[in-house]
This record gives structure tokens, sequence and C-alpha cells, in this order.
């Protein structure tokens, strides 16, 4: 007597091709949304096109970037709010290429869970196209990836990939054009950004606080809600100043402030031969940092390469350019700060 085994199916398995269709047709949307020069932002092909000509490039060299948002996710998933971390992943990569001097081009991203449900997808990359118009790349194509025994209950990860370009020439920093006194001038950040959760969400279970309660620094707002406040993205901001400063020579660096603080990134755009010097006390410090370093009783000189600790991007002018560059940064509703100067090693 012999048994009829039941036919399996990919679905049995845990995989949903069906849901993954019915979230192509979710963001298709989304994406179009985000069109530029050079992209059409159609999804369902093995690939996204873009065209350099039709952006506006001559004579360009492409640069790229890859980042995630890393624990800042776990708050997200906690918390149930998932609306914002997808700005968080197109800045932390958009600000990586603006430092190079490159304009944000295309952004793909890759999301991966281990239970595809079409609605959270769709939350989420809509927090990616969002970032994408306010950084003015268009969101060509994505991967998204259900892998059943890999990811526990809700549990996900998104990963991101952007190419930008500059003409040739105009590429940052301008080592050779850098001096001593060269001025350094600081960008406000919007809070933590992205970098250094782990911490963050150690010090959170130190101070015994639920992520619906009301954050200490932030009252109106409730801890996941303040803490998850979006990376802020500097690329329409600073773009047309970083595309005259690069022809002028005004801007001869940029620093993104994410992992290492304004201790580690800032020498990162510098030559060999100088140093930073930094006089933390330029800018106002934002509540949240006073507040983790006081529950978690953090050393100062942790908290500067564990946070940016307000400051989100430097840039290196001449002293000459200092007050103009300063000025333009402000009247368009930044806050920036001369936050310090070039000095010999």
């Amino acid at each position: 007597m012999t048994t009829e085994k039941k036919p399996l199916s990919y679905k049995d398995a845990g995989v949903d091709i069906d849901a993954g269709e019915a979230l192509i047709d979710k963001i298709k949307p989304l994406a179009a949304s985000t069109r530029r020069p050079g992209a059409d932002a159609q999804l369902g092909g093995f690939g996204g096109a873009f065209d350099l000509k039709r952006a506006g490039f001559s004579d360009p060299i492409l640069v790229s970037g890859t980042d995630g948002v890393g624990t800042k996710l776990r708050i997200a998933i906690d918390s149930g709010r998932l609306d914002t971390v997808g700005i968080d992943l197109v800045a932390m990569c958009v600000n990586d290429v603006l430092a190079q001097g490159a304009e944000p081009l295309f952004f793909l991203d890759y999301y991966a869970t281990g239970k595809l449900d079409p609605d959270v997808a769709a939350l989420l990359i809509s927090g990616i196209a969002e970032g994408c118009r306010q950084s003015g790349c268009a969101l060509i194509g994505g991967e998204t990836a259900e892998m059943p025994g890999m990811y526990a209950g809700d549990d996900f990860d998104l990963a991101g990939f952007v190419v930008g370009a500059a003409e040739r020439g105009n590429l940052l920093p301008l080592e050779d054009e850098m001096k001593t006194g060269d001025m350094l001038i600081g960008i406000s950040s919007s809070g933590p950004h992205s970098n250094g959760y782990s911490l963050i969400r150690k010090i959170v279970e130190i101070s015994g606080l639920g992520w619906n309660a009301p954050a200490p620094f932030a009252p109106a707002q409730t801890l996941a809600e303040a803490l998850l406040t979006p990376t802020r993205i500097y690329v329409k901001d600073l773009m047309p100043l970083v595309r005259q400063g690069a022809i002028k020579g005004q801007i001869k660096g940029l620093a993104h402030i994410t992992g290492g603080g304004i201790t580690d990134n800032v020498p990162r755009m510098l030559p060999n031969h100088l140093r930073p010097e930094i006089d933390f006390t330029t800018w106002p410090r934002p509540p949240v940092f006073s507040w983790l370093q006081e529950i978690g009783s953090v050393e100062e000189a942790e908290l500067r390469r564990a946070f940016n600790c307000g400051i989100g991007m430097v840039l290196c002018v001449s002293s000459e350019d200092a007050a103009s560059v300063l000025a333009k940064l402000n009247n368009d509703s930044e806050q920036a700060f001369i936050i310090g100067r070039l000095c010999e090693c």
C-alpha cells in the first residue's frame, strides 16, 4: 500500500511569491514619485538603468556608497514605528557620496525578512522613497528577500546602495589646497542619526524607561519617537554650494559625521600633515546627548567617538571664505557654526 505525498510548494516552505508580487504593485507608485532626469523609476526588470547624459553630466566620475541602518532598527521593530528608518537608510548612503563632492543619482535597497508582509514592507519602502525625494535621487530598484529560518518573528534588515557622480576634477576633498588656518564649519544634526544605537539601547535599558514613555529630553515625544528622529539629509542644501565651491576651490572638503563621531571622521578628509582643532563648546549640544551621557555615565571622549554630538556634516573652507559660507548656510535655514580650524600635525 502506497501513501500519496502532498505536493510541496514554495509557500509551504515559508516563501510566498504572491506576496512578493503584491509588494511590487504597492511600491511602483513610490518609486515613480522619485523620478528625476536620467531615470524613469520603472520597476520589475532585472536591473535599473540611468542615463548620465540626460542628468546633465559631460565627463562624470561615478561615486558609490553602501550602508545600513544598524541597531536603530531594533527600536523601530520593538516600538512598531517603521515609517522613518527608510529615510535613515538613504541618508547614510547619500551623505557619504556628498562628502566626496558627488550628486546622488540613484538608489537601490535590500530588504530581508523571515516572513514577508506586503503592508509592512511598503511602509518601510515609503520611507526609502521619502529619503530619495529629500536627496533628489531616483529609487530605480531593489531586492526583497523572504528567508524563513534566518530572521525570527518580525525581525528584518535593511541595506542600501547609492551611485552619484561629479564632473571630472570636481571631486572632494581638495587636499592640495588645504592649509593651516583653514576653518571648519559644522552643520547641525537632527539627533544621533544612525550611529551609536547599541550604546543607546544599553543606556535605555539602564534607565528602565519603555519606548512609549515620554522622552526625558523631549517630553512632547515618546522615547521611541525621539530616538527614531530620521538622519538629516544634507544633499539639497549643500549640493549647490559644493558645485560652486569645487569650481572656485571654496569648499575644500566635507566630512560626514557617522560612526567614530567628529573625533574620527574629520581627519578622513585631511592630508596627513594637517589635523583638526575642534572647540566642542562652539555649538549647542542637543539635550539627547546630555541625557545619554548622564544616564550611561559615558565619558566625554567616548561620547565624542560614539555620537555626532549635534554636528552631522563638517566643511573645510579657507579663513577668507568662512564668513560668507557660514552666512549662506544660515540664510538657507541651516544651523551652522564655526567649530574649529586646521593645524600642522
